[in-house]
């Protein structure tokens, strides 16, 4: 019998310390599910920023509170406040000394790892080169060292950011985030029909996890021997 396979789809962006903090939730609550080991987990692009440069320059706190309308003070108690949250979900984050940057070929990356297998690895080891690290995460060389450090071959990496390589997907995977209506990240879509958006408690996501998994068709055993009887086709009923 074919078994059941539950298809979580997940819009996240490297430089987003609550897609991070989310990814952990979920992994949280995939750990008491009984059925994890039917469930496939596919990352997709999702840029905050799509114009940022190789490397943002200036202090992080800085450039938060001018985002938001807030003073440094008040962004440095805003980066805080994350780091301890993460810190409850057992992520350590040092959100004033990141080195953010352009995200677009690490998601090109993280579009290889998932035709090598290693796409969940990869996609932590970038996260946690940004969150935690300190790693600039758009520079090229530090894109190939932590993604080597996940799994992938350095010289296909190496390979894949001299060219256009994953491009498309990368841009497929924000238009289909556009036309799902996703203006925040993380985003998760169970079984292609239950939305969960932002990084919810791991009770929550548990609760996700059932109903999506009572929600797949049931498994039907394969036909072992065909017997003919009476049906209709295309030319007509026999």
């Amino acid at each position: 019998m074919k078994a059941k396979k539950l298809a979580i789809d997940v819009w996240s962006d490297i430089v987003c310390p609550w897609c991070a903090i989310g990814k952990r939730r979920l992994e949280v609550a995939l750990e008491g599910f009984p059925h994890k080991d039917d469930v496939e987990v596919t990352w997709h692009a999702f840029e905050l920023d799509p114009k940022a440069p190789k490397l943002q320059e200036g202090d992080n706190a800085t450039r938060l509170g001018q985002k938001y309308g807030r003073s440094r003070a008040e962004a440095l108690a805003m980066m805080k406040n994350v780091e301890d949250t993460a810190a409850k979900d057992g992520l350590e984050f040092h959100l004033t000394t990141a080195r953010s940057g352009n995200t677009f070929d690490g998601h090109r990356l993280i579009h290889l790892a998932g035709e090598r297998g290693v796409q969940g690895a990869v996609k932590e080891r970038l996260l946690r080169g940004y969150m935690t690290d300190g790693e600039a995460i758009g520079d090229h060389e530090v894109l190939v060292k932590l993604s080597v450090e996940a799994g992938l071959d350095e010289a296909e990496v190496r390979a894949v950011l001299k060219s256009d390589r994953y491009a498309k997907e990368v841009r497929e995977d924000e238009q289909a985030a556009r036309s799902l209506g996703v203006n925040g990240v993380p985003f998760f879509v169970l079984a292609n029909k239950y939305a969960v958006s932002g990084a919810q408690p791991a009770e929550v996501m548990r609760r996700a996890l059932d109903q999506a998994w009572e929600s797949l068709p049931p498994v039907t055993e394969p036909i072992s021997e065909a017997t003919e009887g009476a049906a209709c086709g295309p030319d007509g009923c026999a």
